[in-house]
């Protein structure tokens, strides 16, 4: 999509606060789901990671480029109380003895999407409220676009 398009297309779906996720972030990210897993992945097509997924959607729904691994991606985004998310944020959890080793994005009523794992083989929704996720949660972050007003306490730091 050229910018000017992608632009346009923001300020129509203009989310209820300004520093909320666009719309189209778990629309398109849910539209998906299914899709192969694969370590190292950044396509539907022949496979996404966690993080392979979180950027592609990013890149498509957005037109933002995000690091390539999640830990990356964490700290390129502005932390959030659980209680704060919107469709749209992300999620990260420690699944390899790691703080922010897999990231989803979430889609609302306690539900993310991501690219699980090999064992599981596809992107799939799943439950924050779960025993694994709940026990490995650590944090939501939303990406603020380089447009996008920030909080005046994020500012500061």
């Amino acid at each position: 999509m050229k910018p000017v398009l992608l632009l346009l297309a923001l300020l129509l779906v203009k989310p209820a606060h300004a520093n909320t996720p666009p719309e189209d972030i778990p629309i398109y990210a849910v539209s998906l789901v299914g899709s192969p897993y694969r370590l190292g992945g950044t396509s539907p097509e022949t496979g996404l990671d966690c993080s392979g997924f979180v950027s592609h959607v990013f890149k498509q729904t957005t037109g933002i480029l995000l690091p390539r691994d999640s830990r990356a991606i964490s700290k390129a985004a502005q932390p959030l109380a659980q209680a704060e998310l919107q469709p749209g944020d992300l999620v990260f959890f420690n699944t390899l003895n790691r703080a922010f080793s897999h990231v989803g994005i979430y889609l609302g009523d306690d539900r993310f999407v991501h690219a699980a794992s090999s064992r599981t083989g596809a992107v799939m929704v799943s439950n924050l409220s779960d025993r694994y996720w709940r026990e490995r949660f650590d944090g939501g972050r939303r990406v603020i676009s380089p447009g996008q007003a920030q909080p005046a306490d994020a500012a500061s730091e």
